[in-house]
């Protein structure tokens, strides 16, 4: 077995550094006194920020479980144990390579059709229905925590403003998203026109019929899927109702940060400010979010919101919650994501007729 396979490198771990970095400059450019952040963490209590480590990793197997009850029902083999570990590898790919949104679903496209060539279409059914699930509980989780915060009058006009901003931004995605799982003809339709797009600008060099043929056909695969959906509804709230658990545990991952900080804040505030995360983190522009912007946005969302704590403060609060949560939900998540992706690697070299190349992540292009 060659060793050289199975390591971190410093282009692993480059994006979620570069930030730690600009998070860490921008308390810098705003005055914040990093040494008083960690005088703050000094404070915190073990015992509850253990709960936080514990509500991770059973938020990750909720979402598992709720992904993989959409797979089953199309008759593709998936176990418990696969369905964790493939998330998992999913959300290593999210963190270290850009274009969250979509970087972890293919990688779970991949993984299962490595085993089951011919299931790719209903893979991609059941990914673009969670996807869906998900998107609708951030709206409701958008409009619930603005209306709970706009009635204790806590909601500034700027949060107000980006909050419905992006529930109808993300409406319009959701809204995208259906029409292209119900209207089979406008798929075939941008399917060929990019591959004859892919054709021209290659000059005739790249002949790409066999291709159209295989995308075509997976294409029918899931527009037939995303119907026998449409007559499932109890497989659709049993999915559904997992998601939800799993999106109030990774709720609770906050809550239990500024718990442990001696800091018990209203949930509404905590809804309000994953939600926009999650909204942002959620629209596919190929943006590697995961490079500073979230720990700013939420850090600066906390600080806005929490006008009962006094602002001296709430800087240093607010700073230290960011980033003990963000090294739990990027961190720590990111280190179990690459032992199970070693490990995925190291099965595949021991599994006929699969490359163990293609397991690894593609670090050279971030």
């Amino acid at each position: 077995m060659d060793s050289r396979k199975f390591r971190i490198t410093w282009k692993t771990i480059l994006l979620p550094s570069l930030g730690l970095a600009a998070f860490f400059i921008y308390l810098y450019i705003f005055g914040v006194d990093i040494a008083t952040i960690f005088e703050t963490a000094k404070s915190i209590d073990f015992s509850i920020y253990f709960l936080a480590v514990v509500a991770v990793i059973f938020e990750t197997f909720l979402f598992a479980i709720s992904w993989r009850s959409l797979v089953t029902f199309l008759s593709v083999k998936l176990s418990v144990m696969q369905s964790f570990l493939y998330v998992w590898y999913g959300i290593y790919m999210d963190i270290i390579i850009p274009a969250e949104s979509i970087s972890g679903e293919i990688s779970r496209i991949y993984l299962v059709t490595r085993e089951q060539s011919e299931a790719s279409g209903k893979i991609v059914a059941s990914l673009v229905a969670h996807r869906l699930m998900g998107m609708g509980i951030n709206i409701g989780s958008l409009l619930v925590g603005m209306i709970v915060l706009l009635m204790g009058k806590q909601l500034s006009g700027i949060v107000l403003n980006l909050t419905l901003f992006l529930v109808v931004i993300t409406t319009a995605f959701l809204v995208l998203l259906i029409l292209l799982s119900v209207k089979e003809k406008w798929t075939l339709k941008i399917i060929r026109s990019v591959i004859g797009f892919v054709e021209r600008i290659s000059r005739g060099k790249w002949r790409l019929s066999k291709v159209r043929a295989e995308v075509i056909k997976a294409a029918s695969i899931f527009h037939n899927s995303m119907k026998e959906y449409g007559h499932a509804p109890k497989t659709l709230l049993t999915s559904l109702c997992f998601y939800v658990l799993s999106w109030l545990l990774s709720l609770t991952v906050t809550y239990l940060v500024f718990l442990s900080l001696g800091y018990p804040i209203h949930w509404s505030i905590i809804v309000v400010t994953c939600s926009i995360v999650v909204a942002v983190k959620s629209i596919p522009l190929g943006v590697p979010f995961e490079a500073g912007l979230p720990e700013i946005t939420m850090s600066a969302l906390f600080m806005v919101l929490l006008t009962d704590i006094p602002l001296d403060m709430r800087v240093a609060i607010c700073g230290t919650a960011t980033i003990l949560v963000r090294i739990l939900t990027v961190w720590f998540r990111f280190f179990i994501g690459f032992v199970i992706q070693q490990w995925l690697g190291i099965k595949g070299m021991t599994t006929p007729g699969v490359n163990v190349e293609q397991l690894k992540p593609e670090t050279k292009k971030i």
